[in-house]
């Protein structure tokens, strides 16, 4: 596996960020590199992505920052040129994913159904999101899809929290959980960074009860 997923593998939870205003980068990356989780998926859902991971990359080298929620090659490109070191999409689409690939830039692309976890597999992929998690069965349904793909890896993200992550990480095909409670949009826009670092501290605390770091 990429020497960028291997070490995000070992955090065990990935924050995954929407940030609206990129002048919240600096301080949200100081935070959770306070509460020792030197990583995060920050999301192309906003005009601020592309600046906040530019600015997050630059500020925090130490943090392995990626791009979620790609939809097109192009935003694959301004995502690297930013400093993303992986990619995350939604859904499974080939093209992204020999795309990536082919530029020698990891991504994990969210699958949901045994179809799109042998499309998957065929292109050369042992690792994948399982998203949205828990709408989608959670862990038992991860389980079920193991059972014949026995060697895939998942990344379940999507209503996952600090109650169930432990669950999660007990079953040895989770790779890591991508979670977004510990980096609430509501947490970021009202400047409490502070808190955001408690949380953060937590769901370390939390990978550590279950592994061994």
């Amino acid at each position: 596996m990429n020497t960028t997923l291997e070490k995000l593998g070992r955090f065990g939870v990935v924050p995954v960020v929407v940030l609206d205003d990129a002048n919240d980068a600096a301080p949200l990356a100081k935070a959770l590199c306070d509460g020792d989780l030197a990583c995060a998926e920050v999301t192309f859902r906003t005009d601020a992505a592309e600046e906040s991971i530019r600015i997050m990359t630059s500020q925090y080298p130490e943090m392995i920052v990626g791009a979620g929620t790609v939809l097109t090659k192009e935003q694959v490109d301004r995502a690297v040129a930013a400093g993303a070191r992986f990619i995350v999409t939604p859904g499974l689409d080939p093209e992204i994913v020999r795309y990536c690939m082919e530029k020698g830039v990891p991504v994990t692309p969210g699958v949901v159904t045994p179809s799109e976890l042998a499309q998957a597999y065929v292109l050369g992929l042992r690792l994948v999101k399982f998203f949205p998690a828990e709408p989608s069965g959670g862990l038992p349904m991860i389980k079920a899809l193991a059972a014949p793909y026995n060697m895939m890896q998942f990344m379940p993200t999507g209503g996952i929290s600090a109650a169930t992550l432990c669950d999660y990480l007990r079953y040895e095909k989770i790779f890591a959980c991508g979670g977004s409670w510990m980096v609430k949009g509501s947490l970021i826009k009202s400047g409490d960074f502070d808190k955001i670092t408690a949380l953060t501290k937590e769901a370390v605390e939390l990978v550590h009860t279950v592994r061994e770091v």
